[in-house]
């Protein structure tokens, strides 16, 4: 078996127990080996106990089909990947959703987003084209917050800063300008919180799950 990184195998497997799970039909851990055709069931275990520990299952003692999905974090655990922001007041259209990702459990008064990201115009600060980052959407930003803001109707990621009364919007790559937009024509969705980089097409959770 090529060797994945564990965190793109794990989000792999999660979506393996979520779609099994929902679909009333629990696999036992040897399935899961099968499935992903490991060497040990000991592997398979280790990333079934992984996702335990990051709530994103539960795992009932003693029963080998013992695996269920969190009640009260079935969507919260999940968030949607957002291929066009809409403009004007922030919201979520279901239409632009791709699918969703699995993410650490975070309070239900938050709204969470991916966006993947093209170009590199922030590769100096970690972030490179086909990177999905994580976005809490919020109106308290700070200098020096890394952000996504929308341009008339045009979204991009950059480091948010205020200088003599105007807001700047700072690359971080010096091939690229400092963006200064009308503050009538600029919306700020949200801040990064997480980037994620996946070595290869991990696929995202169905978008019509209804769980």
């Amino acid at each position: 078996m090529a060797y994945t990184k564990p965190g793109v195998t794990r989000n792999r497997i999660y979506q393996f127990m979520r779609k099994r799970l929902l679909e009333g039909n629990p696999p036992t851990v040897r399935e899961v080996q099968k499935a992903f055709r490991m060497r040990a069931v000991q592997s398979a275990k280790s990333h079934l106990d992984a996702l335990v520990q990051e709530g994103l299952l539960l795992k009932q003692p003693g029963k080998a089909r013992g695996y269920q999905l969190p009640t009260k974090h079935r969507m919260g655990a999940l968030a949607p990947v957002v291929g066009k922001v809409p403009a004007g007041p922030f919201n979520i259209a279901v239409e632009d959703i791709e699918g969703y990702i699995p993410v650490q459990s975070y309070s239900s008064e938050q709204t969470i987003f991916a966006l993947r990201v093209y170009g590199d115009s922030m590769i100096d600060a970690g972030i490179f084209d086909g990177d999905i980052v994580l976005v809490r959407h919020q109106s308290d930003i700070h200098q020096g917050d890394i952000v996504v803001a929308m341009i008339d109707d045009e979204t991009t990621v950059k480091e948010f800063r205020r200088a003599d009364g105007r807001v700047e919007l700072h690359p971080h790559n010096s091939r690229y300008e400092v963006l200064m937009p009308d503050i009538e024509n600029l919306q700020i969705l949200g801040k990064v919180i997480e980037v994620r980089r996946y070595l290869e097409d991990i696929g995202f959770i169905e978008a019509d799950i209804n769980g």
